[in-house]
């Protein structure tokens, strides 16, 4: 019990990660199905992460601009959504699920589309 007392913000971070590379995994599993269903890729990265490397058919609305930017993505397929670890996306996700979006997916690190 002295343990977990003593290292269970440790425990925490470590159970987050595992998480985010669960969720992860299951996406990219999920994606042969969303893109049959017409997904609308989307990495959260700034203009210039993107720039410097992107997956082939991802659409880069940055994060900061996404609020703003809704109406560029159709809300009857689903959304997939990536950035450089998760972090990002994760928000993304969060913020389309509250707009009324209501299939949208956090694949993780943008490579992850090319799986």
């Amino acid at each position: 019990m002295e343990f977990l007392k003593n290292y269970w913000p440790m425990l925490a971070l470590a159970l987050w990660f595992g998480y985010k590379w669960w969720n992860a995994r299951r996406v990219v599993a999920l994606l042969p199905a969303l893109r049959q269903q017409g997904a609308t890729l989307l990495d959260v990265r700034s203009v210039a992460e993107f720039a410097s490397a992107n997956a082939p058919g991802t659409v880069n609305i940055p994060l900061q601009e996404l609020g703003a930017r809704l109406d560029e993505i159709p809300r009857n397929t689903p959304v997939v959504v990536g950035c450089a670890s998760g972090t990002r996306s994760g928000m993304a996700k969060m913020l389309l699920k509250k707009k009324g979006f209501a299939q949208v997916y956090n694949i993780g690190s943008w490579p992850n589309f090319m799986k």
